[in-house]
């Protein structure tokens, strides 16, 4: 009692205090908003700047959408990675240069924005939308009917917006370009010089000690070594961005005999199930891992080996099942007949969520049809009424084949006749097709196709996580590799990966290894088990390489192959130095070091290749530097040390066209100088890179 009664001072503030705590926290987890949420939102900071990952996220999302219509297939990391990397790039240079913007006193006025919209230069986007493909010419009617419509529909009114933003953008863009551009010039010494490099020829001859003469095992690099190597090549060791590597054990999941087996007894009863099926479409749809378009298919399609069979069979028949790239195949013939190789088309594609649903649209197709029927150009109404690219060439979607187009508008431009038009609907919205033409015939299929994949079962990915488990519970910062190796695992290694990287060597899905890798202290085996495709990867984190210039222990290892070759280049320098002590020509140098005399013609200083060699850009500069028939060297080389002896020179007819020499060097350095501007400009600045906590 007397211990509480002298400290309940402190005790009851003590209450008191956590109380405010709590409820200040209280309050704020109740909101949904904790005071720490906003860091965590943010997805990286550029100049003090930071870029939220709700605006990131959506931009991703979209550039993802773009790449899966643009590449095919599924979205996967390295396609995410791909859109995370380009939208971080576009975030950062519009944030940079916007800034410097402002510093140059760079804007776009508004008779300026004027004219690249209606002017007589517009905006390459404005020309993009509303030029005629074939003459290039923007019609300014429809620019100023859509400015017009925008005022009405707020939907096309943020279509505007959009557009608008990256007009200017553009516009300012290619100012700040210009600006660059104008200034960085070509001298006129340069550019002879330029044209002499590229065009004098010298032949000489070369006497050499290859490195390879050397072991490797031979050659012990002292302190020294490794120290003069660093302090001339420092430039090499500035690491870009931090980067990580780990060692990691795969434990795969793959089929066993007992799974195989499974399958095999499944697709059998497949294919008896296939026989009597009632709707064959629809049990294919059910049944396949694979799915394969109910419409008419080509030959060549399919897997060689059911390809060639099915083509084969009589409408009814049942090929399979047959194992072949590590799945069963099945297929049944639904009908075959002959069909056109391709087509040609026009269209009008119509949006049934601008016009008030699909029945709206189908009825405005309807009437579309009518109207050509009795004459109406379908060429100025898909230019009207077509929400898509072709509109601008009256709808012309060009000769097509199978397979290129989604399976309702296929069917109807292959089961058809030339001539025919054929309302349709679509993923896309509603079509109004015209056929004009099809070209030639050959036998087409439909087929039920059923593909089962050889996979593991439940059992087997079981018994493959349990050995995962076992052997993370067993390792340490000390152990892995010695464990792994006890085990008879295979120890791969992650080497310098960054911490936006969408690939790693062997992993089909890095991402959550890397961040959980940016996310742990060196030597740290990270606390799961990660799941790729086929699967189970345990990992320990080995090294953590700073943004920055990199300290001479932490490239040591990396750099010891080219410190022992510099070892080398000492060792036969010397060896050289002997030899052309005293001689007065490259044959007596030769003759005391007991190798060959090796002549080289024509060979110019902007190309710097030895024959049969390498790139040798020292040997080369040197033998332009050097008078005819002088012993020059020795020179350490990129295989081995040299000596060398120029024999003549071909120097070229002076420059005719200096003017024409400058533009064409003037391109080259403005592109450069647009790189190494924008370089210069990050350089300056602090950017904090967040990502891989979100991706």
């Amino acid at each position: 009692m007397t211990f509480l009664r002298n400290r309940a001072g402190y005790i009851l503030i003590g209450a008191i205090g956590f109380a405010i705590v709590a409820f200040l926290l209280g309050d704020a987890l109740s909101a949904g908003k904790p005071f720490w949420a906003e860091s965590q939102r943010v997805v990286g900071t550029v100049d003090g700047e930071d870029i939220s990952i709700d605006d990131f996220g959506r931009k991703v999302e979209q550039t993802e959408a773009q790449f899966r219509q643009q590449y095919g297939g599924a979205a996967n990391p390295q396609m995410q990675a791909m859109a995370v990397e380009n939208v971080w790039n576009a975030e950062v240079a519009n944030i940079v240069l916007s800034k410097e913007y402002n510093r140059l006193g760079l804007s776009i006025s508004g008779d300026e924005l004027f004219d690249l919209y209606q002017g007589s230069k517009p905006s390459p986007l404005i020309v993009q939308y509303f030029g005629n493909p074939q003459t290039g010419q923007v019609d300014r009617a429809a620019v100023i009917g859509s400015l017009k419509q925008a005022q009405k529909n707020a939907e096309l009114k943020a279509q505007w917006d959009m557009l608008e933003a990256e007009v200017e953008k553009q516009a300012l863009q290619q100012k700040y370009a210009n600006l660059v551009k104008n200034s960085v010039y070509v001298t006129s010494l340069e550019a002879n010089e330029e044209y002499i490099n590229r065009n004098k020829l010298a032949n000489f001859s070369y006497v050499s000690l290859d490195y390879a003469s050397i072991a490797d095992a031979s050659v012990k690099p002292t302190d020294a070594d490794f120290n003069d190597y660093y302090a001339k090549n420092k430039k090499l060791f500035d690491n870009p961005a931090e980067t990580r590597s780990f060692n990691y054990v795969s434990f795969n999941v793959s089929p066993t005999k007992a799974d195989s087996l499974a399958i095999a007894k499944q697709v059998e009863k497949l294919a008896q199930d296939l026989r009597t099926s009632q709707n064959d479409s629809l049990f294919a749809a059910v049944n396949s891992d694979v799915k394969v378009p109910f419409t008419y298919l080509t030959k060549g399609r399919l897997d060689p080996a059911v390809d060639s069979a099915v083509f084969a069979l009589p409408a009814g028949g049942i090929y399979g099942p047959v194992l072949t790239n590590g799945s069963y195949k099945l297929a049944k013939v639904v009908n075959a007949r002959l069909s056109p190789d391709s087509v040609k088309a026009s269209h009008i594609l119509l949006n049934p969520a601008t016009l008030g649903g699909v029945d709206v649209a189908t009825k405005l197709a309807d009437s579309l049809k009518t109207l050509v029927q009795k004459g109406g150009n379908f060429a100025q109404l898909a230019s009207q009424y077509s929400v898509d690219g072709s509109k601008d060439k009256g709808g012309d979607l060009g000769t097509f084949s199978r397979g290129q187009m989604v399976p309702e508008f296929e069917n109807a431009a292959f089961d058809g006749q030339a001539g025919d038009l054929k309302v349709v609907q679509s993923q896309f919205g509603v079509h109004l097709i015209k056929i004009e033409k099809q070209v030639g015939s050959s036998k087409v299929v439909k087929l039920a196709y059923i593909e089962k994949n050889l996979a593991p079962s439940s059992k087997t990915k079981e018994a493959a996580y349990k050995k995962a488990t076992n052997f993370l519970a067993g390792v340490n910062e000390k152990n892995f590799t010695a464990e792994a190796k006890k085990n008879g695992y295979t120890v791969a290694v992650a080497d310098k990966i960054t911490a936006s990287q969408g690939y790693a060597p062997g992993l089909d899905t890095p991402r959550p290894i890397i961040k959980a890798a940016f996310d742990a202290s060196k030597g740290d085996v990270l606390d799961q088990v990660f799941q790729m495709e086929d699967s189970y990867v345990v990992a320990q984190l080995t090294d953590i390489r700073p943004k920055g210039l990199l300290p001479l222990e932490a490239v040591k290892k990396d750099i010891t192959p080219a410190v022992i070759t510099a070892v080398k280049a000492k060792m036969l320098t010397e060896k050289m130095n002997a030899a052309v002590k005293g001689a007065s020509s490259i044959n007596q140098v030769a003759q005391k070091l007991g190798k060959p005399v090796t002549p080289v013609q024509n060979v110019v200083f902007a190309n710097p290749i030895l024959p049969g060699a390498a790139q040798e850009n020292k040997l080369i500069g040197a033998v332009f530097g050097t008078p005819v028939n002088k012993v020059g060297g020795p020179i350490d080389g990129e295989r081995g040390v040299y000596v060398y002896a120029a024999t003549s020179f071909s120097k070229p007819a002076p420059l005719a066209n200096t003017y024409k020499q400058k533009e064409t060097m003037s391109l080259g350095v403005a592109q450069r100088s647009l790189g190494a501007a924008f370089q210069a400009l990050q350089d300056k600045i602090k950017i904090k890179d967040n990502r891989v906590k979100f991706y």
